[in-house]
């Protein structure tokens, strides 16, 4: 069985290309970066190192890599023959990804098995976002004949992979706990065979509940660690006011979540628990930089802040936690980072009405706009 992967990066490497290696699928890594796909092609193995409770090393072998910049025609090869395809490569990337497989489904005989496609990202259903720009490319009567050659399934994937340690080379270090889970309904009965993975029929409550929790409470210590002058999230999260403010965002969330989707309130809470040891490992060394970073993304729209906070106030709540997290986060200030760069720009350029209409999608009309626009023109003074 073979699988081709989009991203050859450390999520792609440590998490999803691992599951489909344990899957016995020999994995095709797909990738922009030349040199590690030229470090990636002349190993025979790497080593995926797990820290925290239960932790060991998984050796990885049965891959090959391509260059999607000079090797395209193979890429399109390979995924003509593959039985999956998946990507980890970023919601704002997909868009890149998306010829290959239109090509490769096009190169692909009618007798083939459907091909499995899934897209892996920090997302809400970010294989619909895929399969809409696959389908672009595929309006021709030949390309609509194409398109049903494959399956398109939404997944939900949780890992901590932090930035590596200099030196490390292929090899990635990640936390013990994972989950993937796909919405099995696409398949009809017929959904490939991953142990590592959980198929489910309704994926909608697992994905919010790992965005507005896990990326929620993330991205929240990160900027009020920032604030703070944490550097890593683990130190952040040990000072009492960092805590105290993910604490009441994710009771916010809860709230959300459990009515919503109909969630234990109490399972939910341990849920929240459990990231929060997993956030507090010291063994991950991530900084609130990396965590971070693109805050203009995570400030948009259907992101981890305004998403819910949207949601709860057209229920008739007004968020008062997630409010205060978006306010921080317009605090975040790293020259590193093309976003945290453009979200000054755009904090001195733009009055608070304008900068919610264009960063946070809101329109007045929208129950959160009010509130938010006041608490950022109230920082602003």
């Amino acid at each position: 069985m073979k699988a081709v992967h989009f991203g050859a990066g450390n999520i792609g490497r440590g998490f999803v290309g691992l599951l489909l290696h344990e899957a016995d699928y020999e994995v095709v890594y797909s990738d922009v970066n030349a040199e590690l796909i030229a470090a990636l092609d002349a190993a025979d193995t790497f080593t995926v190192h797990e820290v925290g409770e239960g932790a060991r090393d998984h050796e990885v072998s049965n891959f090959r890599a391509f260059d999607s910049t000079q090797k395209m025609k193979e890429i399109v090869a390979e995924i003509a023959s593959a039985e999956l395809v998946t990507t980890a490569v970023g919601p704002n990337i997909l868009r890149f990804v998306a010829p290959a497989i239109a090509d490769g489904l096009r190169a692909r005989g009618d007798d083939a098995p459907p091909l499995a496609v899934m897209a892996c990202e920090n997302a809400i259903n970010a294989t619909d976002i895929l399969r809409a720009e696959v389908e672009k490319l595929m309006t021709d009567a030949e390309g609509q004949a194409a398109l049903n050659r494959a399956v398109f399934a939404n997944t939900a994937v949780d890992r901590i992979v932090p930035a590596q340690a200099a030196g490390a080379g292929l090899d990635v270090t990640v936390e013990t706990y994972y989950e993937w889970a796909i919405d099995r309904t696409p398949f009809g009965g017929t959904e490939p065979v991953i142990p590592g993975a959980t198929f489910v029929d309704d994926l909608a409550p697992y994905i919010e509940r790992k965005l507005f929790t896990v990326n929620t409470g993330h991205a929240t210590i990160a900027y009020y660690g920032f604030s703070a002058g944490a550097h890593a999230i683990s130190d952040a999260l040990g000072r009492p006011e960092v805590e105290l403010a993910v604490r009441a965002v994710l009771d916010e969330t809860k709230q959300l979540l459990v009515d919503k989707h109909g969630l234990d309130a109490a399972a939910q809470q341990a849920y929240i628990e459990k990231i929060l040891v997993r956030f507090a490992n010291p063994h991950l060394p991530d900084t609130v930089d990396r965590v971070g970073r693109q805050p203009l993304r995570k400030l948009s729209r259907h992101e981890r802040f305004i998403g819910p906070a949207a949601e709860l106030a057209e229920r008739g709540t007004t968020p008062v936690a997630l409010i205060d997290a978006v306010v921080t986060a317009l605090r975040f200030d790293v020259p590193d980072d093309e976003q945290s760069v453009e979200l000054q720009q755009k904090l001195g350029a733009l009055s608070a009405d304008d900068f919610v209409r264009e960063v946070c999608g809101l329109s007045p009309e929208h129950p959160l706009f009010a509130p938010l626009t006041a608490a950022i023109a109230n920082t602003a003074g």
